[in-house]
């Protein structure tokens, strides 16, 4: 898409604020009024429209996307991403440990296991790890906890979560991320683990450092506009 307009705006609307493109507001691929929550959010999407140059390029306004997905599915799919999301905890990633090589095992055990000692205070959701990639049943008990706190999340915040979830591989994370447990760099560390061990051990693919920059600069993109819900 062109750049076409020249000047971006902030405006307050009845329950947010809108950004608006010479005096018109942007509006959401399913054509909704993009009306954000907080003025610093806000002013986030509109400096990502300011900052494009002569075509608009989708991974360069990732605030927006992310708005976007609020609005158009977080809060008029609720229950369908709601069951995206959860669908993660019964396989989540900081629960499947290897056994070789030790060095790795420590590792995933130092950096995992703090985590779901998090999430078992924080949610009552014990979440018991194994040995292998065999699937192991976790307690109907802490699943249902989980579901419970995915539900309970507004639109806004259920949009990061969808895509902290994804971009690391773990709803642990991507809970540990949407509650300031962790940052965005701990987080993608942390979904690497195995990964980055592997790349210390034999080298660097170039194919798979890209495919981390990307997963990097989504989880840093969500802690973003996550702080910018928190900042008012």
């Amino acid at each position: 898409m062109k750049r076409v307009y020249k000047q971006v705006a902030v405006e307050p609307v009845d329950g947010g604020w809108e950004v608006r493109l010479d005096g018109r507001p942007v509006r959401t691929p399913a054509r909704q009024p993009l009306h954000l929550p907080t003025r610093a959010l806000a002013d986030a999407v509109a400096a990502e429209w300011d900052a494009q140059a002569d075509e608009i390029r989708p991974h360069m306004v990732p605030l927006t996307q992310l708005s976007n997905v609020a609005v158009d599915r977080a809060r008029d799919q609720h229950p369908q991403m709601v069951q995206a999301v959860f669908a993660y905890a019964g396989t989540d990633l900081l629960c499947y440990r290897a056994d070789h090589p030790p060095a790795l095992a420590e590792r995933q055990r130092q950096g995992w296991q703090p985590l779901l000692d998090w999430c078992a205070l924080r949610y009552d959701a014990l979440l018991v790890p194994t040995v292998g990639v065999v699937h192991r049943p976790q307690s109907e008990g802490a699943l249902a906890a989980l579901r419970a706190a995915v539900d309970a999340l507004d639109p806004w915040r259920l949009a990061a979560l969808q895509s902290a979830v994804g971009a690391s591989g773990s709803l642990v994370i991507g809970l540990a991320l949407l509650e300031g447990r962790v940052a965005p760099a701990e987080a993608f560390t942390l979904a690497q683990l195995d990964e980055l061990f592997q790349a210390e051990q034999w080298g660097e693919d170039a194919e798979a450092a890209k495919r981390r920059a990307a997963i990097l600069a989504d989880l840093e993109a969500t802690g973003r506009f996550i702080a910018a819900l928190q900042a008012g």
